[in-house]
């Protein structure tokens, strides 16, 4: 799937616009890990909604999490009913989203093509910075307009870091 650069990005925006959310974004240097991003945003890591793609038996789903936990996978085999899952690859990422790695933003449908899982962790704080589209433009919304525009299935899927 090939994307025009800006493409997703500007699509969150007439999305969030759509449903009247109010967000802030900040433009930042390209950050590749959740860490860069939370520091380039000026925000906790806890606050970051890590996005990932994870093949979950023969579909693909999208896991959101705060970037400062990981995902249990047993926790999502056990809910889902599946006894295969794993991360999509890099030439996966692209081929059906055309984002990179870091890029995705955490919405499933009608942003990315996937069933969306949004983990417990996210309902702590009182919002969510993103990477939306891009390494270099991340938006900050609260966690309530985000849980009600983005309709994902709400679980708990995520360990602390060792």
């Amino acid at each position: 799937m090939e994307r025009v650069p800006g493409e997703v990005h500007s699509a969150i925006k007439a999305f969030l616009a759509s449903r009247g959310v109010t967000f802030r974004e900040v433009h930042h240097e390209p950050t590749r890990t959740s860490a860069e991003s939370a520091r380039a945003r000026g925000e906790d890591l806890s606050i970051g909604g890590k996005a990932m793609v994870l093949k979950v038996g023969e579909r693909y789903a999208l896991f959101v999490l705060s970037a400062a936990l990981r995902i249990d996978s047993q926790k999502i085999k056990t809910f889902l009913g599946e006894r295969k899952i794993r991360f999509a690859t890099t030439e996966e990422l692209l081929g059906l989203t055309g984002l990179a790695p870091g890029s995705i933003p955490p919405f499933g449908r009608p942003i990315t093509p996937f069933d969306l899982y949004i983990d417990n962790s996210i309902k702590v704080n009182d919002r969510i910075a993103f990477n939306a589209g891009s390494l270099t433009d991340s938006i900050i919304m609260s966690t309530a307009d985000y849980l009600a525009a983005s309709s994902g299935t709400v679980f708990d899927f995520s360990e602390r870091t060792p």
